[in-house]
């Protein structure tokens, strides 16, 4: 009994791995009164790339995103991550869907994709995730805002 239950939870196990360096934004400085930043910054459209698979078992799985502040965050700086490809896979059944509209990232978990397997392990490799961040405005206090972002991935 004890090797069916070891095995079960191996059948329903899916894996996530991400590849990527810390995304710097660079905000350039104000030279002329009156006026303001850009307010919008967006990273590469591959500044994270991710593997993912779910077992046939499973048959889908969602891959969430949210941030954790590290250690100090500003409100009013909004966070937005989007899946700009499909990354490759040998499944030929297998999908991946939503995700391709910036979401906005917040500390509660948030589904942005899902991926379905068909007659086969989904495995995707090099997903690219491009990042967005909005709000930046003189109005927000000088300082160096730093921030997780933590993908998950499981049931729907």
């Amino acid at each position: 009994m004890i090797l069916y239950i070891l095995f079960s939870n191996n059948l329903f196990a899916q894996s996530l791995t991400l590849a990527g360096n810390n995304w710097v934004v660079t905000i350039p400085s104000i030279t002329e009164a009156g006026t303001d930043y850009a307010g919008t910054y967006e990273s590469s459209s591959n500044q994270i790339l991710m593997n993912a698979s779910v077992p046939l078992l499973l048959g889908n799985a969602k891959v969430s995103v949210r941030y954790e502040p590290n250690p100090i965050w500003n409100s009013n700086l909004v966070l937005h991550a989007r899946r700009t490809g499909n990354g490759s896979t040998i499944c030929v059944l297998c999908t991946i869907t939503g995700g391709t509209a910036y979401q906005t990232v917040t500390t509660t978990d948030l589904e942005l994709f899902r991926i379905t397997a068909v007659l086969a392990l989904a495995s995707y490799s090099n997903i690219p995730i491009q990042l967005q961040l909005t709000g930046v405005s003189v109005t927000i206090p000088a300082a160096n805002y730093n921030s997780r972002i933590i993908f998950t991935i499981g049931p729907p």
